[in-house]
């Protein structure tokens, strides 16, 4: 075989690397963009949220929403609040278990059920 046919296979063999390259990094753009995109449409819709209404049940206690006011509170009194907010989460959860088992027709627990 010539020299001159070695030097063709080699640019030969470059220029399909340089080409398989070349699509690569399009396809790998392409991917990013349409990523970039995409996380755009998902900051634009979680940017436009409507804000939440303030909570009905607050009973206008100014002194359980000032910063720092648990440092001064008696132990005791932080031991009362944080049980029955304890209490009030788990019974928001044991209605909200009872609802959704009721409209999936699935029976109920007897801890869920209440007697009285």
């Amino acid at each position: 075989m010539p020299w001159w046919s070695w030097i063709l296979l080699w640019l030969a063999l470059i220029a399909v690397s340089l080409l398989c390259y070349v699509l690569m990094g399009v396809r790998l753009f392409r991917k990013f963009m349409a990523t970039v995109h995409e996380l755009s449409a998902a900051g634009e819709r979680l940017g436009h949220r409507p804000h939440l209404p303030e909570r009905a049940d607050d009973d206008g206690d100014a002194s359980a929403k000032v910063f720092g006011a648990a440092v001064f509170a008696s132990p005791e009194q932080m031991r009362h609040d944080y049980v029955t907010a304890k209490a009030s989460r788990q019974e928001v959860r044991r209605q909200k278990r009872v609802k959704r088992k009721a409209e999936r027709g699935q029976p109920q627990s007897l801890h869920d059920i209440d007697f009285s």
